[in-house]
């Protein structure tokens, strides 16, 4: 069952940037104003480097309030609407203007601070990157350096707003604001693109983030590399230890685990690896965003919390979770995918 995987797509892209880095093409510390100077101009860009952008510690905001208007107010749930979804859902947008709406926003601190603040924008920029080094679109590059080189056979980017081949439909709720849930499997994906676009199987991602952990798809210099990890704040107001298109999450008697998890429209996914390859974990939800709000505007725990965290717990082989994916593995309240 082929599934839309949202964030999880940034390792993918982190791995191609790390591609360029090991042929001496791009470096993690050069200026992202001297190489893409039109999107991030003038002293700003020249404070900005491309690892800033691979840990989200650029200081440049998410352009997700701004493509979809109705959630400006998030991570406040009491001043959003589901309007926006349904005004996008055919909408192309250009990576150009979704940039340009982030970088026009203001910034959410100083860059290479030592916390970070989740941005799609800066992916976004890392997919600019990439097509203007190898002189072909991210989605052609990652689909044949790394999807194809990784040996995933029903991963890829989509080339419209269906999902081809089985796949279950995708019901959003919205903290409740859409009652009942409705089906958003249908959507085009420009409004993330190479920041969260991929559809891809549990079995693909497990697959993926073991041979990258035994150091099959980039270099132990570069997987050193995306291990750095910093704090950063997701979405959602909750701090994740990031490094490059990392998440790291340390379970209690578990062991250290390495993945990333997602959400799109009425789909979450989270991935999760340990460090020695021993154990894996990938899950893939088709209702997203489940908890109705409270009369402060805060999710309440539902039975489905409750029952992907007895999950959650057997598959990791321990207890108590630090560093948490998206903050929250006890349910989808934290994935960061479209906030």
């Amino acid at each position: 069952m082929r599934h839309r995987v949202g964030s999880v797509t940034k390792t993918f892209t982190a791995v191609a940037i790390m591609h360029q880095v090991e042929r001496g093409l791009l470096c993690l510390d050069a200026p992202i104003g001297d190489l893409l100077p039109r999107f991030v101009p003038g002293e700003r860009g020249r404070r900005i480097t491309v690892r800033m952008l691979l840990n989200h510690t650029s200081g440049l905001r998410d352009y997700l309030p701004y493509a979809f208007p109705s959630f400006r107010g998030f991570p406040s749930l009491s001043d959003i609407s589901p309007e926006s979804l349904d005004d996008n859902r055919f909408r192309r947008f250009h990576p150009a203007e979704l940039i340009g709406m982030g970088v026009a926003a203001p910034a959410t601190g100083e860059p290479g601070g030592p916390t970070g603040v989740y941005s799609n924008t800066n992916y976004l920029l890392l997919a600019q990157l990439l097509e203007q080094v190898t002189g072909t679109t991210a989605e052609d590059y990652i689909t044949r350096e790394v999807i194809e080189r990784a040996g995933l056979r029903h991963t890829g980017f989509p080339s419209g707003p269906r999902i081809e081949g089985p796949h279950a439909r995708m019901y959003e709720a919205l903290y409740g604001l859409i009652a009942p849930p409705r089906d958003y499997s249908v959507y085009d994906m420009s409004w993330v693109g190479p920041a969260a676009a991929l559809v891809s199987t549990v079995e693909d991602l497990n697959r993926f983030y073991g041979r990258l952990l035994a150091g099959g798809i980039v270099d132990r210099a570069s997987l050193t590399e995306m291990q750095r990890t910093v704090p950063v704040r997701a979405l959602d107001g909750t701090t994740i230890d990031y490094g490059l298109g990392l998440h790291k999450v340390v379970v209690e008697d578990g062991g250290t685990f390495w993945g990333h998890d997602g959400s799109a429209w009425g789909a979450g996914t989270v991935s999760l690896t340990r460090a020695d390859g021993q154990r894996q974990m990938s899950v893939a939800v088709n209702l997203a965003r489940w908890n109705e709000r409270d009369s402060s505007g805060r999710p309440r725990r539902h039975p489905i919390d409750d029952a992907l965290a007895a999950l959650y717990q057997r598959a990791l082989g321990g207890g108590t979770r630090t560093g948490e994916a998206s903050g929250d593995l006890d349910g989808q309240q934290g994935v960061e995918g479209p906030f």
